[in-house]
């Protein structure tokens, strides 16, 4: 396991290479993955290297297909995503070269817990695209075609206890109790985390700190 600065510096040196970094960036609920991420711009910034972020969770199925399907409490399961659509976006990236035509991925707006469509921009002729979320890694079809796209992996390894308390910390900013935000944390994002461990492809895949 190493630490989050000097896993970004290595990736960031790839960068200067020349050709294009496509960077899995998976975890647990909890793990740290949109705080490292969001230090991946930065460090991509302040490297001069150009970088976007492509979160799995803009494939979200809408919250009102949850419901009519009575999934709303198994919402952030890998069976509420639209997998497909996510692993040929991630494809379609792969393939991009410079001169081909800008790459529009959704996002996921907490406010309105959906995601909307055509909300982050990927240019042909960015260094880095990190693609990140709990099921990158995940050995399960057809996430595990994700893998074989990647040129770095990583995996965030918090302690149980930093992940649990990143959690409910989450879970009280959306406004709900500590108690009820204890329980979440411990019922369906626990039984996510275990799936993510259980399941998410390992071979290379550099194991990451995220301090």
């Amino acid at each position: 396991m190493i630490p989050l600065d000097e896993a970004s510096a290595a990736v960031m040196e790839h960068c200067r290479s020349g050709s294009r970094v496509l960077l899995g960036l998976a975890g647990e609920p909890g793990a740290g993955k949109s705080t490292a991420a969001a230090r991946l711009l930065l460090d991509a910034d302040q490297a001069g290297v150009t970088a976007a972020v492509v979160p799995m969770d803009g494939f979200h199925l809408a919250h009102s297909v949850l419901e009519s399907r009575a999934m709303t409490d198994v919402k952030g399961a890998p069976e509420t995503f639209d997998a497909h659509g996510f692993v040929t976006l991630v494809e379609r990236i792969h393939a991009q070269r410079p001169g081909d035509p800008t790459i529009w991925a959704p996002e996921f707006r907490r406010e309105i817990e959906d995601a909307v469509a055509g909300a982050i921009e990927v240019p042909a002729d960015t260094q880095l695209v990190i693609v990140e979320g709990n099921y990158v890694l995940l050995d399960e079809e057809p996430w595990a075609r994700l893998a074989l796209l990647f040129d770095v992996a990583w995996m965030l390894t918090p302690s149980a206890e930093r992940r649990l308390a990143r959690l409910m910390a989450r879970h009280e900013s959306y406004g709900n109790d500590p108690a009820d935000a204890r329980r979440r944390a411990l019922g369906p994002d626990q039984t996510n985390a275990e799936r993510v461990r259980a399941h998410s492809q390992r071979p290379g895949v550099t194991m990451v700190d995220p301090g």
